[in-house]
């Protein structure tokens, strides 16, 4: 009797549940290695350097990054993200709330969701110039609510005092249509059983919503999180539509201050750009990692 060798099809066959996933996986590892991974890797790289992006690069070591500490515009540009940061996560409870209203059974409310949600599939660049013709002097509807309360008109984009607060104004529109998707999506699949059960017990009201609903949204409010705080650090198309880091520089962010440094006309230092890539991406790894260990021991005390 003769030993027979298994031929690689009937291998396949035997392991084919233990490598689908990883087959599954390969195309979106790959891009992600390819797109994300390396970029990440190539830009600490050159922020090591003093390059212009054509010719040779010069390794200057942390040449680049001492020159960003000594740099009056960093700072700036990060205490203005700090203050996106902090007003930018209004959008959260703000989402919540009108997803807690479009939940309801009401007569309309197809129309009230789309109001809602026009901002979300609008681009950046046309809530830009939304806001800045309804900021604008002499015809935007806000100058003229200004002058009919207050008796003068106030030019916000103009102000150094209040310009970063109206971008971030214009910022919060579309980013609470998204929270709002987010939160709608995970009321569809909140559990009924637990609601009713808890309304027998007599939870009503905020105490229903804070121990009832909002963990089971707990996978909801983390994504928004997580995308909130990305989108407060990379504000940068807003700023850029609205203000070009105006007026004198008082608006400009970090994402900003990057592309003023690598690629307008007043840079191409790609180096001193990629040092303040690397600082932005920390600030987001910092902020993400919270996030995630935090979620992380929650469910492990669930």
């Amino acid at each position: 009797m003769s030993n027979t060798v298994p031929s690689s099809s009937s291998a396949w066959k035997r392991n084919q549940q233990r490598f689908a996933p990883f087959l599954f996986l390969a195309p979106g590892m790959l891009m992600f290695l390819i797109y994300v991974l390396v970029p990440i890797f190539q830009s600490i790289w050159i922020s090591f350097h003093d390059w212009d992006g054509l010719g040779a690069m010069t390794w200057i070591g942390v040449g680049n990054y001492v020159e960003l500490l000594d740099d009056d515009t960093f700072y700036t540009s990060l205490y203005n993200n700090l203050i996106w940061l902090v007003l930018y996560l209004l959008a959260i409870p703000a989402g919540l709330a009108v997803a807690l209203f479009l939940n309801q059974t009401v007569t309309g409310i197809r129309l009230y969701k789309s109001m809602f949600f026009f901002p979300f599939v609008i681009s950046q660049v046309v809530v830009g110039l939304m806001f800045t013709w309804f900021y604008a002097p002499d015809f935007g509807l806000f100058s003229k609510l200004t002058e009919m309360l207050f008796g003068e008109q106030m030019a916000v984009l103009a102000d150094e005092r209040y310009v970063t607060y109206g971008i971030i104004v214009a910022g919060l529109w579309p980013q609470t249509a998204y929270c709002m998707i987010l939160y709608l999506t995970g009321l569809n699949n909140i559990n009924p059983e637990q609601v009713e059960a808890a309304r027998m017990d007599g939870a009503k009201g905020l105490k229903l919503l804070w121990y009832v609903i909002l963990p089971q949204l707990a996978p909801a409010t983390f994504i928004a999180m997580v995308v909130t705080v990305i989108g407060s650090l990379r504000s940068f198309d807003l700023v850029s539509i609205m203000t070009a880091g105006g007026p004198y520089g008082s608006s400009s962010v970090l994402s900003y201050f990057m592309y003023e440094q690598a690629l307008s006309e007043y840079g191409f230092r790609m180096g001193y750009g990629a040092s303040i890539a690397v600082v932005l991406f920390l600030i987001m790894m910092v902020f993400i990692s919270l996030f995630i260990v935090r979620m992380l021991a929650q469910e492990r005390n669930a």
